[in-house]
């Protein structure tokens, strides 16, 4: 009795959260990514009507067959729904087309099967496996797409951090354990032994839910408000995807040289790397040519993106500080914020990357020589 009680308030706080965290993101209080949020927030409002039944079981509230039928009739389209939240998180101008309507077969398919099932229990089995593993393709496909998205994003942005969806990909990790799980649990429940408390798994979702909520009240805004822009911006990033040979050429090559020394220049004496929110669109301003002739000469004149090129000069900077003996009390997150890092992670991720060395690593090893 004790273990049903508490699986019963892990259940309230379960469907509780889920329902909170699909109207805070519905609602989005800090108004970034609208479309993505959107979506993302009708992901989670279907994601919570899986334990709707769990609810009112133990709250003594009757559930017909018509209800039922159509609960799963609607929570089919819950994988859809993150699919094209993550669609308009990496570009928030898409739009429809006719072949996302294949996202309607599987759907269409389950529909079908589902007005069959009620006597049938092969078809009652398909049903549920279709239900559950239907997440696994938009699973792989998302994580696919935000890979693809945070290699570009970094031609246009210096911090990625907060705007790579990695959050994203942690979440498509920790449900596709979840769903390789309650497959298991399934199966076992059919073929095995009749199971009715699934405490275990109801906590691992629980885990899942608040640390989404965690991360959703941590977005920013991934691309400009400004809608030229931010059409800018996503046009340079599917030009820095096409091969060097098919690039336009868009400076001539005595230009080249000179905007390669005037960028240099800029870097060393009017250091805007040290502005933690400088993109592309900054930088081509203060070098007095458009961006996409910017990301052209990055790309071309110094083999590097946007991402590499600003924050090499953070790095020596840092390095510049680190060694200095007028920063010795400095800690190593005000290091972080005097060379243009906005947070503590980035700075030890990039600077370790680059040096081979932690910030604390490299400034003990100098305090030694």
């Amino acid at each position: 009795m004790q273990l049903e009680n508490i699986q019963k308030f892990v259940l309230v706080l379960l469907y509780g959260g889920l329902t909170l965290l699909s109207f805070t993101v519905l609602i989005n209080p800090m108004r970034v990514n609208r479309k993505a949020n959107f979506f993302f927030g009708m992901f989670l409002l279907l994601w919570s009507s899986y334990w709707v039944l769990d609810i009112l079981r133990f709250c003594g509230i009757p559930a017909g067959p018509f209800f039922i039928d159509s609960l799963y009739a609607v929570q089919i389209f819950t994988p859809i729904l993150l699919f094209f939240s993550v669609i308009f998180f990496i570009n928030p101008d898409y739009r429809f087309k006719a072949r996302d309507l294949v996202c309607l077969i599987i759907p269409v398919i389950y529909w079908i099967l589902l007005f069959y099932s009620d006597n049938n229990p092969i078809i009652r089995i398909i049903v549920l496996l279709i239900d559950v593993s239907h997440n696994l393709p938009y699973i792989a496909i998302i994580y696919f797409k935000i890979r693809k998205h945070q290699r570009r994003i970094k031609t246009i942005s210096s911090n990625t951090e907060n705007i790579d969806l990695q959050w994203l990909i942690k979440l498509s990790f920790l449900l596709f354990i979840t769903i390789i799980i309650t497959v298991g649990y399934e199966l076992f429940n059919t073929f095995m032994y009749k199971m009715h408390q699934h405490l275990v798994m109801d906590l691992l979702f629980l885990f899942i839910v608040y640390s989404t909520l965690y991360y959703v009240l941590r977005q920013q805004e991934i691309y400009p408000a400004n809608k030229e822009q931010r059409n800018e911006l996503l046009a340079i990033e599917i030009e820095n995807e096409q091969e060097l040979t098919e690039r336009k050429k868009l400076i001539s090559d005595h230009e080249f040289e000179t905007l390669k020394l005037r960028l240099n220049v800029l870097m060393e004496t009017e250091k805007p790397y040290l502005d933690g929110d400088l993109n592309l669109l900054k930088l081509s301003d203060l070098a007095q040519i458009n961006a996409h002739q910017l990301s052209y000469l990055l790309n071309n004149g110094f083999n590097e993106n946007f991402f590499h090129f600003v924050n090499k000069y953070r790095i020596e900077h840092a390095k510049k500080l680190l060694t200095n003996e007028s920063f010795t009390k400095l800690s190593v997150l005000g290091i972080a914020f005097e060379s243009g890092f906005n947070s503590k992670t980035a700075f030890n991720t990039i600077f370790k990357k680059m040096t081979g060395m932690t910030p604390t690593e490299f400034r003990k090893k100098q305090e030694g020589l």
